[in-house]
């Protein structure tokens, strides 16, 4: 049975949060953009994922915010499913291939949209998911206030993300919890001979079945050759004994992001991958035992790093050992040389040990809640070498 979905007072006190920067950085109103595989920003802040039509999201500094669809069918479902106060449509937002409509649809452009929202043409507009924002809206949206800067506004909404809130906090234990649910049941399941995309299946299935509404990311299953890659596709290849087997599941839960991976063999580990893994476990429990509260970020990562250079292994990672996690798999916030904030509590991390030595490649990764004293690990099933 799932959690009763958050409350529409909870959205609100976001959207009152974000005006608060938007004041502080002398911005008018900020405008975001969406789509079904990346629908952090209007899941977030309105409660509303879209799926084949788009959606952006309408903030002005003072005022209500505007929920943006693509056509009637979205208006009409947005209307049922999102927490927005005011939802319009903009044709631009509709699916790839439109159909012609047959009843008569009214549609707006940002010419309407800016000033009715923000009382006035904008000067100043903060624009969020800038590397994703479709050239034919940011155009729709220059031309109704052609004078307006326009500035990127992406770590105005991580601002507000980051610190979680008490009504968050169920939420994502459980996206957590499911995931941990589909490693056991695939890992119970991994036998010489099973197809990749079988052992998907298993994961899969576990997941909807314990209440997910999806996947937090494309899940993948992927055995010997393929192992080296960082992101790869479950395919038909059969999973063997004495190779390398990398599970990478993350559930999706009332719009939170579970995540998990653990890399394993059947019989036995070839030697290569096993020093691969003894170095990724060792960094893992250094960041698990190194995130704390006041910890600056940077400085977490040369712990990190020099465990890797002490393996040998410097060159062959990708990044830092963790990155925040909440709405979208990855929420900014990574642990990387330069970050220079500072670990709070109520932030939520995947630590995220990626290696590979060209051969063999893994990754261990788990989610960790900051708390006032320390850290609550989410999903610490078996996070060790495993040889089943």
């Amino acid at each position: 049975m799932r959690l009763k979905p958050l409350p529409t007072t909870e959205y609100a006190r976001r959207i009152a949060r974000l005006q608060a920067e938007l004041k502080r950085a002398g911005l008018d109103c900020l405008v975001g953009y969406s789509s079904e595989s990346e629908s952090g920003t209007t899941r977030y802040l309105a409660g509303f994922w879209p799926f084949f039509d788009f959606a952006g999201i309408l903030v002005p500094a003072e005022g209500q915010a505007v929920l943006i669809t693509g056509g009637p069918e979205s208006f009409e479902f947005a209307k049922r499913f999102s927490a927005a106060p005011r939802i319009r449509i903009n044709p631009l937002l509709v699916e790839t291939s439109a159909p012609e409509w047959v009843p008569n649809v009214e549609g707006e452009s940002f010419k309407t949209l800016l000033p009715d929202a923000c009382g006035g043409i904008p000067k100043r507009i903060g624009v969020a998911n800038g590397n994703i924002f479709p050239k034919v809206l940011f155009d729709d949206l220059k031309a109704a206030a052609p004078r307006a800067e326009h500035v990127p506004a992406d770590d105005l909404v991580l601002r507000v993300q980051m610190i979680k809130t008490d009504a968050e906090i169920p939420h994502i234990i459980e996206a957590y919890r499911i995931t941990e649910a589909a490693m056991k049941a695939a890992l119970r399941a991994a036998k010489p001979g099973k197809r990749e995309w079988e052992l998907e299946a298993v994961a899969r299935a576990k997941m909807v079945l314990s209440g997910a509404e999806g996947m937090a990311y494309p899940a993948w299953v992927c055995s010997g050759p393929t192992t080296p890659l960082s992101l790869c596709r479950s395919t038909d290849r059969a999973i063997r004994a004495g190779e390398l087997v990398q599970f990478t599941f993350g559930a999706k839960y009332m719009g939170y992001c579970g995540n998990m991976c653990r890399p394993f063999a059947i019989r036995s580990m070839p030697k290569p991958a096993r020093r691969l893994a003894e170095a990724a476990l060792e960094a893992m429990q250094y960041a698990i035992a190194t995130i704390r509260p006041g910890v600056r970020g940077g400085d977490l990562f040369e712990g990190y790093y020099d465990i890797l250079a002490r393996h040998g292994y410097e060159d062959f990672t990708l990044y830092g050992p963790a990155h925040g996690t909440g709405s979208s798999e990855v929420e900014g916030l990574w642990l990387s040389k330069n970050a220079d904030f500072v670990i709070q509590p109520n932030m939520l991390f995947n630590v995220d040990i990626w290696l590979s030595d060209g051969r063999y490649g893994l990754r261990y990764e788990d989610g960790v809640l900051v708390t006032r004293t320390g850290l609550r690990e989410l999903n610490p099933y078996r996070r060790e070498i495993i040889v089943l």
